[in-house]
Formats: structure tokens, C-alpha cells, sequence
């Protein structure tokens, strides 16, 4: 079997960011090279593949235990974040890390430092892909991505492994929202999924963030600066004032746990015109919801004072918390606890800071929990993923699937 380093390697290297601007599926065509690769990667194995013209690969494995057992789907996505570059990776391979500040040989003076993540002292004697630092890595989520076609492989190579029907999906852009928008769930054929897109080993989680995304514009009224008393409309300092509207402590950096927050996430402007992007997130939908309001309250207060439009905004829901809709199928996270235990790996079950392709599925009748990829510091240049946490995972799928076939 090809090691799942080589896979992982091979998956990076192909450029897939999302692009959050474009309204087409997916939204980005590059993102269709790396699912052909693997259509045909599982076409070779011998498995039934298909990508279909919305950029979704499907794959099943028939059942060879002899029993009706439910069909159990694992699912990854493609797409990297718009958020840092994706193109040219250059990884690095830290063999037998000795538990030291890593430098990331790309730019000088980058370097992940222990002192700001103390996590990595967990991972002393292991090997460590990194980036280079000028660009992520993209284990988010092609770590999940090879922990997928690893457990392929496997049960190809190994006619003996009992398992019930396996099905494979890997989706375009999750990083943008859109990751199962088209994704037919009575195709896909899986009666319970998981998605492999969670951060470090032992991770297992189905609650998540409801979420939508803010769009601001502010316009504006540009006078010659010599002559702008009383005249002009600053769309930049307007824009600073209604983000300073926003409390402070509800900030990303400022919140764990099931603490929500508002995040702005990029910004464009001049005298004249200025947009900004936010995302808001929490986990209780009530919450959820007077956020969205005090975004409008916001806008609202920024046309009383300074003229009825001169801002708008635009808000789009994203997803729900998943909770409620796999709760009720409880023994699915039972036996992810157990087939984590069976590798020796204490289970971290805790909400999700964030959103996954399983969210949305979960409200399209696919129950759909979310376990460990095994990377760290997504969506930037300080990513990380040690290789035995993808090993690990792949071990876990393999579990589960062991589980259900019994």
C-alpha cells in the first residue's frame, strides 16, 4: 500500500482554493483537477467512481459481511481556504521532532514557536509536515482526504476486512459554504456519514456554529479635502465607526467554547466607497439571530446619523448547528467513541468552532458527525499535521466501519 505521506503529498500539491466572489459550482475550476485525480485514483483501485458536473466525487465499496448492515459514508472536501494562498506549496518534513521551535524556511524569522503553541509538545518523536510559511498547507482538508482513500486502499488490498457498504464523497467548496448546496444525498446511498475535517487527534464533534456572513458597503461623498467642511462622507471612517459599534470581547480572539462572535474578515475602501465582510457565529440559535439584528441595528444607526443609505448591508445564512438533527442517532458518536478507543486515542468531544460539509447534511436527512483530520493552525501559514494523526484516523474509519458491520 502507498503510504499515506505520498498521498497527502501528491493531494496538496494541486492548487484547490475556493473563490467566494465567483457563482459558479464549484466555484473554482482548478478544484475539478484534484477531483478527477480522484475519481480515477478510485476507478484504478477497482471501486465504482463518478464526478458529476457540479464537482462532487461519489464512490461505493459493496458489502461483503453477509449481513443487512446500514451504508456508511465518509466525506471529505477539496477546497482550501480563500484565506491564505494555496498555490506552490512547498512542505516541509520534520522526521523524529525533537520538540522545538520549527522554522519555516520560506521567510526569515517565521517560525512555529512552542511559546505560542504548546500543542506541538505532544508530538515529540513524530514526524511533522509543515509549510514553508508562504503559503497553508492544506490539511484542511486533504489530511481527510488521504485518511479516506488510505481506508480504500486497505479494504481493497484486503479481501478478509468485513465491512458492510462503504460510500466515498469528496466535495468543492466547503470553505466558502457551499460544500453540499448540490450534493445529492439519496445518490450518495449512505444511511449515516462522518466527515473527516476536524482539527487535532481525538476530536469528535456534532454540534457546530450557526452561521452566516455579513456584507457591508458604505457609501460615501468625496470633496476636495480643502474644501470637504461640512460636505464630505469619509466611506473608510465611516465603515472603522460601525465596526467599532460591535463589542470588542465578541471578537474570535477573544472567545472559546460555545461563546460566539462577530469576525470581519476583509476590507476595501476609499474616500468615496468601502465594503467589509464579516462572518457571525454561535451555537445557540437564538443568539445566533440577535446577532444578525445587531448588525442591522448597526446600519441602522449609521443612516440615522449620517443619511438613509448611506450603508447596506447584505446577510446570508450559511448553516445550522447540526445538534439536533444527530442527536437523536446518538449510536453514531458511540461508535466513533469506540472505534477511537480502540487505538489507544482518549475521544475529545466538544463543539466545533467553526462549520463543516456534515452540518448542512445533517439537515438534509444524512446524520453526519465530524472526526479528527489531525491538522493545526488552519487556514494560514503556520499549518501543521503530524503524519501519525493521519495514520490514526484512517485506523478509526476503518473501526467504524468494523462496528457497523457487526
Amino acid at each position: 500500500m502507498e503510504k499515506i505521506t505520498d498521498k497527502f503529498l501528491r493531494y496538496i500539491s494541486v492548487d484547490t482554493q475556493s473563490d467566494p466572489d465567483s457563482d459558479t459550482q464549484p466555484s473554482s475550476r482548478k478544484q475539478l483537477d484534484l477531483l478527477k485525480m480522484l475519481r480515477d485514483e478510485l476507478s484504478a483501485m477497482g471501486i465504482d467512481a463518478t464526478l458529476d458536473e457540479y464537482g462532487y466525487v461519489m464512490a461505493s465499496i459493496p458489502s461483503n459481511c453477509g449481513k443487512d448492515v446500514p451504508a456508511v459514508g465518509f466525506i471529505a472536501h477539496v477546497d482550501t481556504s480563500p484565506d491564505a494562498s494555496g498555490t506552490g506549496i512547498k512542505p516541509q518534513i520534520i522526521r523524529d521532532y525533537d520538540g522545538g521551535d520549527i522554522e519555516l524556511r520560506g521567510v526569515p524569522g517565521l517560525s512555529l514557536k512552542t511559546s505560542d503553541f504548546p500543542e506541538l509538545a505532544e508530538y515529540k518523536g513524530q514526524t511533522i509536515i509543515t509549510t514553508d510559511g508562504t503559503t497553508l498547507l492544506g490539511a484542511d482538508d486533504k489530511a481527510g482526504v488521504a485518511e479516506i482513500m488510505s481506508m480504500a486502499e486497505y479494504i481493497v488490498n484486503h479481501p478478509e476486512f468485513r465491512h458492510g457498504p462503504v460510500m466515498i464523497g469528496f466535495t468543492p467548496d466547503e470553505e466558502i459554504g457551499r460544500g453540499v448546496v448540490k450534493f445529492d444525498v439519496a445518490g450518495f446511498g449512505a444511511e449515516y456519514a462522518y466527515t473527516m475535517d476536524g482539527g487535532k487527534i481525538g476530536e469528535l464533534e456534532y454540534e457546530n456554529f450557526n452561521a452566516a456572513s455579513a456584507t457591508v458597503h458604505i457609501q460615501g461623498r468625496n470633496i476636495h479635502p480643502g474644501y470637504a467642511k461640512g460636505k464630505m462622507l469619509n466611506a473608510i471612517l465611516i465603515g472603522m465607526e460601525m465596526n467599532s459599534l460591535l463589542p470588542v470581547e465578541q471578537r474570535p480572539e477573544y472567545t472559546d467554547g460555545y461563546e460566539g462572535f462577530f469576525h470581519i474578515t476583509d476590507f476595501k475602501g476609499t474616500v468615496e466607497e468601502a465594503s467589509f465582510s464579516y462572518i457571525i457565529r454561535d451555537h445557540d440559535i437564538d443568539l445566533y439571530e440577535k446577532r444578525k439584528k445587531m448588525i442591522k441595528d448597526c446600519v441602522d444607526f449609521i443612516n440615522t446619523k449620517y443619511g438613509e443609505g448611506v450603508a447596506t448591508v447584505e446577510i446570508r445564512h450559511q448553516y445550522y448547528n447540526m445538534k439536533k438533527e444527530v442527536e437523536p442517532h446518538y449510536h453514531i458518536i458511540e461508535k466513533a467513541v469506540k472505534a477511537m478507543e480502540m487505538e489507544g486515542i482518549t475521544p475529545i468531544i466538544r463543539p466545533i468552532r467553526g462549520g463543516t460539509d456534515g452540518a448542512n447534511l445533517s439537515f438534509m436527512g444524512l446524520p453526519c458527525p465530524n472526526i479528527f483530520a489531525g491538522g493545526h493552525n488552519f487556514h494560514g501559514k503556520l499549518e501543521f499535521v503530524p503524519v501519525e494523526s493521519m495514520e490514526k484516523a484512517t485506523k478509526v474509519i476503518l473501526n467504524i466501519i468494523s462496528l457497523f458491520a457487526e
